[in-house]
């Protein structure tokens, strides 16, 4: 034991190791810290080591080649002896990385932790949530599927609108004009080499901000934060209840830890990896691509506003957005932190989390794409044709081969672009049909240049019978210069 003891102190003297534990693991924190809201920052960096491994033992197989990506998915999927798990390990530790991140930022803003002397500390979080959101696009690219081919196109076109450099930064994107083998060599160049060294730099940065100014304090009430006499406050506090954070205030870290992974682990048993949905196809004009969840709510906002707001969308909001909350600490770096004293902080991330998370359900529930098959393959049901005219069984045809069914769904069936027609009868008139036919309007293209006159009649006789038989159809109006015409895209607004 002597001789052990003879070595530990002598790597000891030369190493330092006792003065590197005390100044990392084991340094002072409030004991108020040793709280479950305070485990969402370590939970964090936890998902980033696991994407590394992941990341890592998948590079062994993935190959970042136009021609190979797709396959070499495939082989991991359905060859490799638990490729499928491994994928799906990444894949959901992904997910969990970009939503542990939210949470931790959250509970940095309501806890007033941004506030000085922390400023450099919040700054350095902004980034690193920034960039992750990049490495989880960079990865979504690499699965080289139809969603991610056309994710990647969207992504291409809104950058080439960038005032002044748009064509630069397209060309730095795609490595080229186009979407090509260089393309996916620059993805997986910044996923797997540029991104992660980021984050690991950035990571150095912020434990070590965190090292030298301290964990925020529990926010009490009326506990105000001043300039002047904060530091002297916190070396107090330290004095009167400080403990190290190993292993005094890592307990509840760890347990979170612990669920995290098993979550993940179980998350990707049950549910498994994300794609490869179908190999990529530029021809395939009709596809329909979602991104991953993160991206979602972006999605869903430029699918639902108009086109003179995707400007303010794509490129203002995002930037004002960053801004301030990179300007944040600078602006409103003292006073309260306690978020019962900050009604307007509450409501602003309730708000926000709002938006978002129903954005996120309808970009992944909402039909933003026509059913462009649907009409091939599915007949008009029988009870739309029964003890019809000739005029009408002939607009039943132009509805069949117009493909009206691809946006419009009929018993139930079709597309989901715009309104069902079950009972379109009940909400237009004749007249009304045949405005909408030939003018378009909403969503619905204008159909008057081709549909004949013969064309058009008849189809709007077979729409005019398209009710419940127990509602009769809408009547004109008595007076119709008294009365503006119905507008369809306000009656029947395009399903979302």
């Amino acid at each position: 034991m002597n001789a052990l003891r003879k070595a530990a102190v002598w790597l000891d003297e030369r190493l330092h190791l006792t003065a590197l534990y005390s100044s990392t693991a084991g340094h002072e924190v409030p004991a108020s810290a040793g709280s479950w809201f305070y485990v969402f920052g370590s939970a964090t960096l936890l998902c980033f080591i696991i994407q590394v491994i992941t990341g890592t033992l998948l590079a062994f197989v993935y190959v970042p080649s136009t021609n190979e990506a797709y396959t070499s998915l495939e082989y991991l999927n359905h060859v490799q002896f638990w490729g499928w798990y491994l994928r799906a390990v990444h894949n959901w530790g992904s997910n969990f990385m970009v939503a542990l991140m939210t949470l931790h930022m959250i509970q940095v803003f309501l806890f007033g932790a941004y506030k000085y002397p922390r400023e450099l500390t919040w700054v350095s979080g902004i980034v690193l949530m920034l960039v992750t959101l990049g490495m989880a696009f960079t990865g979504q690219v690499l699965r080289f599927d139809q969603d991610a081919y056309w994710g990647l196109t969207i992504g291409a076109s809104i950058t080439g609108r960038v005032p002044l450099i748009g064509g630069q930064l397209v060309h730095l994107l795609l490595a080229g004009p186009i979407i090509a083998g260089e393309t996916l060599s620059r993805f997986f160049t910044l996923h797997v080499f540029i991104i992660p060294g980021t984050i690991i730099a950035v990571v150095s940065m912020h434990l070590r901000l965190v090292l030298t100014k301290g964990i925020n304090e529990y926010p009490k009430p009326g506990k105000i934060v001043r300039r002047s006499t904060y530091d002297a406050e916190y070396a107090e506090i330290i004095r009167k209840e400080g403990v190290p954070f190993v292993p005094d205030a890592i307990d509840k870290d760890l347990i979170f830890a612990a669920i995290t992974i098993v979550a993940i682990l179980l998350a990707a048993f049950f549910f498994g990896p994300k794609g490869p949905g179908g190999p990529p196809n530029p021809t395939l004009v009709d596809t329909n691509p979602r991104p991953d969840f993160y991206f979602l709510s972006i999605f869903a906002a430029l699918a639902l506003l108009p086109d003179w707001m995707e400007v303010l969308i794509l490129f203002i909001a995002p930037a004002l957005g960053i801004g301030f909350l990179l300007a944040l600490p600078f602006i409103s770096g003292t006073g309260e932190k306690s978020a019962q004293r900050r009604p307007v902080a509450v409501l602003s991330v309730l708000f926000i989390m709002l938006t978002i998370g129903t954005l996120t359900y309808m970009g992944q529930t909402s039909p933003w794409s026509p059913k462009m098959n649907a009409w091939s393959g599915d007949p008009i049901p029988v009870q739309y044709v029964q003890g019809r005219t000739p005029t009408e069984l002939k607009g039943a045809i132009v509805f069949q081969n117009k493909q009206c069914r691809n946006c419009h769904s009929l018993g139930g069936e079709g597309g989901e672009r715009g309104p069902a027609l079950d009972a379109v009868a009940t909400r237009l008139t004749k007249d009304e049909l045949v405005r909408q036919v030939i003018q378009g309007g909403g969503n619905m293209p204008a159909y008057g240049k081709k549909l004949s006159p013969a064309e058009t009649e008849a189809l709007v006789e077979f729409m005019a019978t398209l009710r419940p038989k127990t509602t009769p159809s809408v009547k004109p109006s008595e007076n119709p210069s008294n009365k503006l015409p119905r507008d369809f895209a306000v009656l029947v607004p395009p399903a979302r």
